[in-house]
């Protein structure tokens, strides 16, 4: 019993993690495709922040999976 509430556990906290990722790479999309639009000769270096944003926002996700 106990093993299989662990099991589940795991299962949750990954999924929740998961989901975190997943709202703050669609967040930071969101953002950068207003910035582009509010200023469009700054796309390079928007562009550039918003790659960085969704990479930390996936390693969130990464250590969710295999450290959870």
């Amino acid at each position: 019993m106990i093993q299989i509430l662990a099991e589940m556990s795991g299962s949750i906290q990954g999924g929740l993690g998961c989901l975190g990722a997943a709202i703050g790479v669609g967040l930071v999309g969101a953002k950068a495709a207003e910035a582009v639009g509010r200023n469009p000769s700054a796309s390079g270096a928007i562009m550039v922040q918003a790659i960085i944003g969704m990479a930390l926002a996936e390693a969130v996700a990464f250590y969710a999976l295999f450290l959870g």
